[in-house]
């Protein structure tokens, strides 16, 4: 199959790619499909008739959807699904155990004066007092994959989805329909919702009193999922214990946030898939849509534009 891989050029993408027998081509006139790694959706071309397909090399395309260029009946696209389910499980793991002992509150405090103040109040989440409870909300790939992250330190998971179907690894699944009360039985909540119209703002002031006073909220989806003014009073009034997040809203987050200067919220700045991560993992990615759509049959991470994934 012909490809045309702009704006960029992803070197160990490419070798990927060719490696199962594909051909780069230097102009997109020539390709059969279009692998765009622009996360801004004004640096689309326009699709040319000859473009079957575009495989997209990130998983979020709710901008591309609101900006008209992934439609119901356009070209259709790919997104990268399931691609980086181990940076971004490793990602939350690490936000979880950093703020969990307090990482950022020793850093800002610069000083041993609150060593017993903080051992106080750090978390663990190895089996001290009887397993911890973990909710995994989006128990896609992702979630999976942190699923066997966790496995070593004996806690009790319960996998949240849209369908309640079983998760391998989970002790219990929750359909997010039935969901209420999970949010205040966990003592660790990773969020890894996609951005969708059910899930822009689900979590609010209500969903944050609902948590236990000591739960560590970690959110590695999507910044909209969450209302962030209600986070940062959530997190100074103590209806949470701490945050941990590799996504916000707004992004980038601007200088001077509250969220920046907060000891119980540990951050990094979406870097968990970012391109420099990203392109190690796509091009199986688009092998595997690539040889479906040469045997006419579905393309394994193909976006819905209706449902906004």
């Amino acid at each position: 199959m012909k490809y045309f891989m702009g704006p960029e050029t992803w070197q160990p993408m490419v070798e990927d790619i060719e490696a199962a027998g594909h051909q780069r081509v230097s102009n997109i006139e020539d390709a059969e499909v279009y692998i765009n790694n622009a996360p801004n959706p004004r640096r689309i071309p326009e699709m040319p008739a000859n473009i079957g397909w575009v495989q997209h090399c990130y998983t979020g395309v709710n901008q591309f959807i609101d900006a008209g260029v992934i439609t119901p009946d356009g070209v259709p696209w790919c997104n990268s699904a399931g691609a980086f389910a181990q940076p971004v499980a490793e990602s939350a793991l690490g936000l979880a155990l950093s703020q969990a002992h307090h990482h950022k509150a020793f850093a800002q405090a610069a000083s041993w004066s609150v060593a017993k103040e903080l051992d106080e109040s750090q978390a663990w989440l190895y089996n001290q007092q009887g397993p911890k409870r973990v909710a995994i909300f989006g128990a896609g790939g992702i979630g999976k994959q942190l699923i066997k992250l966790l496995q070593p330190f004996g806690v009790h998971i319960t996998a949240v989805n849209r369908s309640g179907r079983a998760v391998e690894g989970a002790d219990e699944v929750v359909p997010m329909d039935q969901a209420e009360s999970v949010w205040g039985e966990a003592d660790f909540i990773f969020c890894i919702l996609p951005a969708t119209k059910d899930t822009e703002g689900l979590i609010d002031a209500a969903t944050f009193r609902a948590m236990k006073p000591s739960a560590i909220f970690v959110n590695v989806g999507r910044g909209s999922t969450v209302v962030t003014e209600d986070l940062v009073a959530a997190l100074r009034d103590g209806d949470i214990a701490g945050a941990g997040l590799e996504v916000m809203d707004p992004e980038p987050l601007p200088d001077g946030h509250p969220l920046h200067d907060l000891p119980n919220c540990t951050m990094t700045p979406h870097m968990a898939a970012s391109a420099h991560v990203a392109q190690y993992h796509l091009g199986a990615i688009f092998n595997a849509n690539a040889a479906a759509w040469e045997r006419g049959e579905a393309m394994p991470t193909r976006v819905d534009a209706e449902a906004g994934y």
